[in-house]
């Protein structure tokens, strides 16, 4: 029987985000190039995607491309840039049929003219769709992020748009990537790593963590709905005791 039956479709998480973890270790137990593991991560995505919509998860978040991936060697970066193009063109079509809408966060501006060009179109391409949010991040990091974040407001705050004393938690969000999606509630890491690697780290701060030792190509829907379950069975106290929230049930 699929997870999926098992699944409390009233308390299913509103936002995943997810590491794709152990591309290359798959390819490497595969014999092959680590570009070969990326090039089937493709399908896990795919089927996640596909998966977390039939059980009406609102956004997702796959961090596709760190600012630090930029330091791997050229032959991967390039390839990793020619599959998001090819990827991207392939899918908008399929994305379209299944009423996803497509965003990007990150440093896009440092993405390949021709990789942002893709990006941008297929973006506009899915920006009437209502479904499921499927979000890239996209040569992104969270240092890199807040530290943008900061340079922004050291410049209101310069120009008189912005008080010191009136800066607040909901001011620092309207300078994120993420101002207009919802904190993610779980993040999965697949291929048994149990680190963040400069995830989202002001977003997660009340996410659950689910760790699997899954590779990433080997990931698909039923293991999204085993970690949507797992989420399910957790108590989210947010600082309060289990007897604050059992007060206000």
């Amino acid at each position: 029987m699929s997870h999926k039956n098992s699944i409390d479709l009233q308390k299913v998480p509103q936002h995943i985000a997810i590491i794709m973890d152990g591309n290359g270790r798959w390819a490497k137990q595969q014999g092959e190039s680590r570009i070969y593991g990326h090039y089937e991560g493709v399908n896990s995505v795919r089927d996640v995607v596909e998966g977390a919509g039939e059980v009406g998860v609102k956004y997702i978040t796959l961090y596709a491309f760190s600012t630090e991936n930029w330091n791997r060697p050229k032959e991967e970066v390039d390839a990793l840039m020619e599959l998001l193009v090819s990827t991207i063109s392939a899918e908008t079509p399929q994305l379209n049929k299944k009423n996803v809408r497509l965003q990007a966060i990150g440093n896009l501006d440092s993405l390949p003219p021709a990789c942002l060009q893709e990006l941008n179109e297929s973006i506009d391409l899915t920006s009437k769709n209502t479904g499921l949010t499927l979000v890239l991040a996209l040569s992104y990091s969270s240092k890199w992020e807040l530290l943008s974040a900061v340079k922004q407001i050291a410049v209101d705050v310069k120009k008189g748009i912005l008080s010191p004393d009136a800066i607040s938690e909901e001011h620092i969000k309207k300078y994120l990537c993420t101002k207009q999606i919802p904190d993610p509630e779980l993040m999965i890491r697949t291929s048994g790593e149990h680190r963040i690697s400069n995830f989202l780290l002001w977003q997660l701060a009340y996410a659950e963590f689910y760790f699997t030792e899954k590779l990433w190509p080997d990931f698909r829907k039923e293991d999204l709905y085993e970690a949507i379950l797992n989420y399910q069975n957790r108590e989210r106290r947010f600082g309060k005791t289990s007897e604050q929230l059992t007060q206000t049930k």
